[in-house]
């Protein structure tokens, strides 16, 4: 398998909670990485990663005043991964709390219509047919693990890679939007196929 050229990666810490398993997922991917609370840096270096722990209306307050500006960046292409609460904050607006996401993917983040929330376990992801991703390489159906109570529903389908289903609740999976992807799951608790994926964007971000 060829290695991805090392680039070097924002994990952007926004104080939400340990980041580090994501941050040693990435480097065994093959990436350097920094983590910074600062926009400026990570807006700097070859592309963003927007990790997965805490909740919307605490992780806004990081990005007050700052939405525009990330928005332009991913809107022109600067790479972004965003997992879990990182995806959701790709949205507008999200049913935990208050505050602005970046808005780059229309649509809004909503509650799990389950018996059962949070969603905490494994679960299956069934890649797009019609909209196949080289972040699914080599992973035709990933068994993934999830740790969440909200999930997003954007406007349109078109951005739509991958679904999972919870409890009769159907959601997205995975969305991609440009250089920007999201995750719904955790791919840094996903053992080697969550490891897989984190490389898999890495070399998208590489080419």
């Amino acid at each position: 398998m060829n290695q991805p050229a090392k680039i070097h990666v924002a994990l952007l810490d926004y104080g939400a909670g340990n980041i580090h398993s994501l941050a040693k997922g990435l480097e065994a991917g093959g990436a350097r990485v920094t983590v910074t609370p600062d926009w400026d840096q990570a807006l700097a270096l070859d592309a963003l990663v927007l990790p997965g722990v805490g909740s919307f209306g605490a992780a806004v307050k990081a990005l007050e005043g700052e939405e525009d500006r990330v928005r332009a960046a991913l809107e022109d292409g600067y790479p972004c991964l965003g997992i879990c609460l990182g995806m959701q904050l790709l949205l507008s607006e999200s049913e935990e709390g208050a505050g602005k996401g970046i808005g780059l993917i229309p649509g809004q983040v909503r509650r799990l219509r389950t018996r059962t929330v949070p969603q905490m376990g494994w679960n299956d992801v069934t890649p797009s047919d019609s909209r196949p991703d080289p972040l699914f390489t080599d992973l035709p159906g990933p068994t993934v693990y999830y740790a969440n109570s909200f999930v997003c529903e954007p406007e349109s389908d078109e951005v739509v890679i991958g679904t999972s289903e919870y409890d009769g609740d159907t959601f997205a999976a995975a969305l991609r939007l440009g250089r920007t992807w999201g995750v719904q799951f955790h791919p840094e608790k996903s053992s080697v196929q969550g490891l897989r994926l984190l490389r898999n964007f890495l070399q998208e971000v590489a080419e």
